[in-house]
């Protein structure tokens, strides 16, 4: 476990494994980086990878008042500490980050993204607003497990599986990365055209398959981003198999 220092003095935690050129994981909702650290492993066969727990998750720390920016400067302290420049790879809503910190002129080499999910629909700014409203409520509240299900079922899941879920051993985990839901609920939304634009990076768009809201969010990022190219992943849901993701990345980082 490594440690660098964000712009803000948080502490951000990571693990590094491998060797040869830097590739920088960004993990999605409720994670605090266990569910990349399959993929790192798998990666660090080709790369050095640094894979991180996200502000306010594991071991990394949390400075109020939170922004989006604070985001993107913990990932410039971690592409410092990997050597001044690095690809990364985003998923889910560290995807979103990572386009987000591309934008902002971050020494990303190369980019890539799985399943972002930005939303299209002509209802989505009202519908996400009401979300992003709803879960400050239940945080503020003290009512963690309220805010997962929310997200739950803003992801999609059915009663059943919220039911499922709050009876599992994992509940209590989930409860207690509740707030870092309204961190990823900033980027919730229409894609952010304007910004997109402004990526210079070869840029891998990436799905599952079968999906309708990946694969429109993915068919908007492949519009507006200059170098994109697309590539589906048969088979794969919304957490692939490292062992079909790696080979992919590997090709498109250049190894």
């Amino acid at each position: 476990m490594g440690r660098v220092t964000s712009k803000d003095g948080t502490s951000i935690a990571y693990e590094r494994q491998g060797s040869g050129r830097a590739v920088i994981l960004v993990g999605g909702g409720l994670d605090d980086g266990s569910e990349n650290a399959p993929l790192a492993a798998v990666l660090a066969e080709d790369f050095t990878v640094y894979n991180y727990a996200r502000r306010g998750r594991g071991e990394s720390g949390d400075t109020p008042p939170y922004a989006v920016e604070r985001e993107i400067e913990d990932l410039h302290a971690l592409i410092g500490q990997a050597g001044g420049a690095a690809h990364v790879y985003g998923v889910s809503s560290g995807g979103m980050f990572a386009l987000e910190a591309a934008a902002a002129g971050l020494a990303i080499d190369r980019l890539a993204v799985y399943d972002v999910p930005y939303d299209t629909s002509e209802d989505a700014p009202q519908r996400y607003r009401g979300y992003r409203e709803q879960v400050a409520a239940a945080l503020a509240a003290g009512r963690r497990g309220e805010a997962v299900e929310l997200f739950m079922r803003l992801a999609g899941s059915s009663e059943e599986d919220v039911a499922g879920a709050k009876g599992s051993p994992y509940w209590p985990g989930l409860e207690a990365l509740a707030h870092t839901l309204a961190y990823d609920a900033a980027c919730y939304g229409p894609p952010p055209t304007a910004r997109l634009a402004t990526i210079t990076q070869p840029t891998l768009v990436a799905t599952g398959e079968g999906n309708p809201l990946y694969d429109s969010a993915a068919e908007a990022l492949l519009a507006g981003i200059p170098q994109a190219e697309r590539h589906v992943f048969p088979g794969q849901g919304h957490v692939a198999d490292p062992k079909a993701v790696a080979p992919v990345l590997a090709r498109f980082f250049g190894h």
